[in-house]
């Protein structure tokens, strides 16, 4: 039996969130015989559907830092509401010194912004947005304003077919009487 045979008879794990690495920084602290080292990792994880989290962990390696990045992510995770693959309304938010401007776009737009705002979009299935991020140019902070933006969003109503159905005729009879 040849070694691809094998691999594949293996049951696939498919994985619910899709994860990207937003920033990895080595961060230091100093003691009393020196400085320490460590990594802090910046994760967004989504389905592409409508939910993202954002997690940020420290570790002494980068890996176990991305993992517990992941695990903070999926602990915040929230629903962005989609309209037509994109916003249903413009919204301005600012965290720290970052601000950020999301606004709707028409079919055909794509997603019009940079750096970490561009992944969490992505990743929270958004196609068509325009997105500007003022202030600080800081990763984290406009990854946290990005984040807080979506969250600040609010789903447009049903449409209500039940009004439509009744004539004005009738509307104007039954007042008269």
């Amino acid at each position: 039996m040849s070694k691809k045979a094998h691999k594949s008879s293996l049951p696939q794990i498919t994985k619910e969130y899709e994860e990207e690495v937003i920033q990895i920084s080595r961060v230091t602290r100093v003691v009393a015989g020196g400085r320490r080292l460590r990594f802090r990792a910046t994760v967004v994880i989504g389905n592409r559907k409508g939910k993202i989290g954002l997690g940020i962990s420290k570790a002494a390696e980068v890996t176990t830092a991305i993992q517990k990045a992941i695990v903070q992510a999926k602990k915040n995770l929230i629903t962005v509401p989609i309209w037509k693959e994109t916003i249903p309304h413009e919204t301005k938010v600012k965290f720290g010194s970052a601000k950020i401007l999301l606004i709707p776009a028409g079919p055909g737009t794509g997603i019009i912004a940079g750096g970490p705002v561009r992944k969490i979009l992505e990743l929270a299935g958004i196609k068509n947005i325009l997105a500007k991020c003022l202030g600080s140019n800081n990763k984290i902070n406009n990854s946290y304003a990005a984040f807080k933006a979506l969250e600040s969003l609010k789903a447009l109503p049903a449409e209500n077919n039940n009004t439509q159905k009744k004539p004005v005729k009738t509307v104007k009879e039954t007042t008269k009487s």
